[in-house]
């Protein structure tokens, strides 16, 4: 496929988001619609569109890429990824509702003091733009290596014009927007995924049972490990990092939780939350088994795969597969990085708008509201700028495995929210407020001489635990500034 179709097929799916914006925006655009959707979001829709944020362009290839290296271990993650979906139905969306927030670092002010509210605001702020950066770098990265490398556009360019269109779609009625767009983008994805998939069966003359066969013979299949206690694969460490990351990545992210605050009632809410957490196993194994199948291909064919897992698919599919493959896979790449990278956009201003700027959603006067919605759309852009400037750093440092270096963040960065947040719901004391910033950036840094000691002296790779380590501390270092005050229970 030449890249001017490809470019095409880019524009054409862009004028649908710019038709989806403008339908949502013509109704408001204020901060209530920007920041909550005016509560008014159908639950099921949610859903739809929860799938297509947490689901990223990274795991489109970085998960069937890890296959080589991994195996099918990740589902062990996945596994642990429901469960923690269901603590944050049943424990954290009813504390949020109960406090009527419009941003959960919210809970944070109420609970500890304005120095602690201002700690979990900016550990978010700093791991969703780096985080969410990474994601989008990785697409960035292939659609310039396929479409625009060849008109000799800089790569600076091409990241400018995605955070542009994103900014355009966005910038009027955020999340209210968003929802649609990224509900759009979920079913493109999948559809995409199942088209790939049935293309690459196509092309092996493979049908269902023979693709079964073929993925339960593959050396490739191991899912469990529970043989080697120092591996990070190992099924306990997976298994529970999956949990607690998806409790601090959803529930203690106001990314992911911003949609869920859109939903008028509790119920709702946790129905919405149980049903997208239900899909996440099907819908990563789908992408594992087109792992194995590309490696099988490429046996089949005697195709040298690229050094870099998260090449496989891109490079499969662009010189093997033929061009409706590659526009599947562009569509595909592009409509699940963009459902992620859009909500983080709209989530980083709101936090920064409401936690940092203490604006609110529904202001008292009508000339407050029009300054209000004139300083936010200034943080918007300047938010917009930043996502350009990280994705360039992240070009030039380069990764193997995006999807682990995100993970690997979170551990470091999500670990003190961890942390305020189950002291705060279990226990019953109170830390001096003033002192709690310096417990949650003293959490990490020892963790990092924690991980490194471990590995020099032991032999032992630390892997996603970190996260459970770094929450620990951060608690132990909340109850040590603790001076036995003790809430009263309503």
């Amino acid at each position: 496929m030449k890249p001017i179709f490809l470019l095409l097929v880019i524009a054409l799916y862009f004028g649908v988001l710019m038709l989806i914006s403008w339908l949502t925006g013509r109704n408001g655009t204020g901060n209530d619609a920007f920041f909550r959707a005016n509560k008014s979001s159908k639950w099921y829709v949610v859903a739809v569109a929860m799938i297509g944020t947490s689901i990223s362009g990274v795991t489109f290839v970085s998960v069937p890429g890890m296959v080589r290296n991994l195996d099918m271990t990740y589902m062990q993650m996945v596994f642990g990824f429901f469960f923690g979906y269901l603590v944050i139905a049943y424990v954290l969306l009813p504390l949020y509702y109960r406090l009527n927030l419009t941003t959960i670092y919210g809970y944070l002010d109420q609970r500890y003091g304005p120095k602690s509210y201002k700690t979990g605001a900016w550990f978010f702020l700093l791991s969703k733009i780096v985080g969410a950066a990474a994601r989008l770098y990785l697409v960035a990265f292939i659609l310039q290596t396929l479409v625009f490398d060849r008109w000799g556009v800089p790569f600076v360019v091409t990241v400018i014009g995605i955070i542009l269109v994103i900014w355009l779609y966005s910038h009027k009625s955020g999340i209210k927007t968003i929802i649609w767009t990224d509900w759009l983008q979920t079913l493109l994805f999948i559809t995409a995924l199942v088209l790939i998939v049935w293309q690459l069966s196509f092309r092996m003359e493979m049908n269902l049972a023979d693709i079964a066969i073929t993925i339960r013979e593959s050396p490739h299949s191991r899912i469990f490990v529970f043989d080697d206690w120092s591996s990070t694969q190992h099924f306990f460490k997976q298994f529970f990092s999956g949990m607690f990351i998806t409790i601090v990545m959803t529930g203690l992210d106001q990314d992911q939780m911003q949609k869920n605050l859109t939903i008028r009632t509790l119920k709702d809410a946790q129905k919405n939350v149980v049903s997208y957490g239900l899909a996440f196993a099907p819908i990563n194994f789908l992408f594992l088994c087109l792992g194995v199948l590309l490696i099988y291909f490429a046996e089949q064919n005697g195709i040298i795969l690229p050094d870099v897992s998260d090449n496989i698919l891109p490079v499969i599919a662009s010189e093997y597969l033929g061009p409706v493959v590659l526009g599947i896979f562009v569509v595909g790449i592009v409509a699940a990085a963009f459902s992620s990278a859009d909500s983080a956009l709209t989530a980083l201003t709101t936090s920064f708008c409401v936690d940092i700027l203490h604006m609110k959603a529904v202001p008292q006067t009508q000339e407050q509201e029009k300054k209000d919605i004139h300083t936010r759309r200034r943080v918007h852009v300047a938010i917009s700028a930043v996502f350009v400037l990280i994705i360039l750093l992240i070009e030039a440092i380069g990764s193997d495995s995006i999807i682990n270096a995100i993970y690997k963040l979170a551990s470091y960065t999500y670990g003190p929210l961890l942390g305020l947040y189950f002291f705060g719901l279990y226990t019953h004391v109170k830390p001096t407020d003033k002192y709690v910033p310096w417990v949650a950036i003293a959490a990490p840094v020892l963790c990092f001489v924690i991980e490194v000691a471990m590995k020099q002296g032991f032999g032992y790779q630390v892997g996603y635990e970190l996260l459970l380590l770094n929450g620990l501390i951060t608690g132990l270092g909340l109850r040590a500034i603790s001076k036995g005050t003790r809430l009263r229970r309503h």
